[in-house]
């Protein structure tokens, strides 16, 4: 059955059908707000269908159709705030600087390219030679990989060192979660945030990203994550991996300034930085 009119208003574009209320305080209409709320409702995909309804109410009953906009609009912000009630976010300073590593670094445990590829077979080919036979190796294997110029790295590795410690949000049928990642040396480790918070050393990893150095005079820097698939899938694992890439990188001014707000002043960053970054650069 086809949506009536009015209830079209009242769902702009919520899934759920809102109840319109009529004792809402009266309020001044300007054109300015009327042509926002315009531009929402273009955004609608049932707009076509009643654009000739909805331009007559404009213009019989303006007051009406704001308020109708506006009771639509306070109940996208309550649905937006039901969807990270549950994420913990007062003490984000309580994540940095953990006492023990998620996994301590040591001689030891360094992993080393030679033990996961046959590194004499490509002494003799070039960077971009390497590349497309590290993208072969790995498109059979349940992992994620990259080849990073060494350029780009050594960005990459400074900020590792200046802000070891971040959080990264991750798409979620029921809204996002919340991953820490924590750097050492050329491994990254991923936990979730209330994974972490629980268990704190022993929290499980999810993901562990390796950068193999061993071809750095060739120009490159190998990539290797392996990842969870208890926790994660391919796609969500490569999410990951690009936004680390793109904080840590320091491209980004906003997103450099994050990260420096993590790591200096925690008590003043805000999680949902984090989601409007995501949100804008649609990963």
């Amino acid at each position: 059955m086809a949506l009536g009119f009015k209830k079209f208003l009242g769902k702009l574009r919520i899934v759920n059908y809102v109840t319109i209320t009529h004792s809402l305080r009266s309020f001044m209409t300007t054109s300015t707000n009327m042509e926002k709320a315009l531009e929402n409702l273009k955004t609608n995909p049932y707009y076509e269908k009643y654009a000739a309804r909805i331009a007559d109410l404009q213009k019989t009953s303006p007051e009406e159709f704001m308020q109708r906009v506006e009771v639509q609009q306070k109940s996208k912000e309550e649905e937006k705030k039901k969807k990270f009630a549950s994420v913990d976010t007062r003490q984000f300073s309580s994540v940095l600087n953990p006492k023990q590593a998620l996994k301590e670094v040591t001689e030891s445990n360094v992993k080393r390219l030679s033990d996961i590829f046959k590194v004499d077979l490509v002494e003799d080919k070039d960077a971009a030679e390497i590349r497309t036979i590290w993208e072969e190796y790995h498109k059979s294997k349940e992992v994620i990989s990259a080849t990073i110029p060494k350029e780009t790295y050594a960005l990459l590795q400074q900020n590792m060192q200046l802000c070891p410690t971040f959080l990264f949000p991750l798409p979620r049928s029921q809204g996002y979660e919340f991953i820490m990642c924590q750097s050492y040396a050329h491994t990254i480790h991923f936990t979730p945030l209330l994974a972490y918070q629980v268990h704190k050393e022993n929290a499980p990893e999810c993901l562990t990203m390796v950068h193999y150095t061993e071809l750095a005079d060739k120009g490159i820097i190998l990539m290797r994550g392996e990842f969870d698939k208890n926790v994660l899938d391919g796609q969500e694992a490569q999410c990951l991996a690009n936004q680390f890439q793109m904080y840590y990188s320091g491209k980004d001014a906003a997103k450099l300034q994050l990260l420096q707000t993590f790591t200096k002043n925690p008590d003043t960053f805000k999680h949902m930085d984090l989601i409007a970054q995501l949100e804008n650069i649609g990963l």
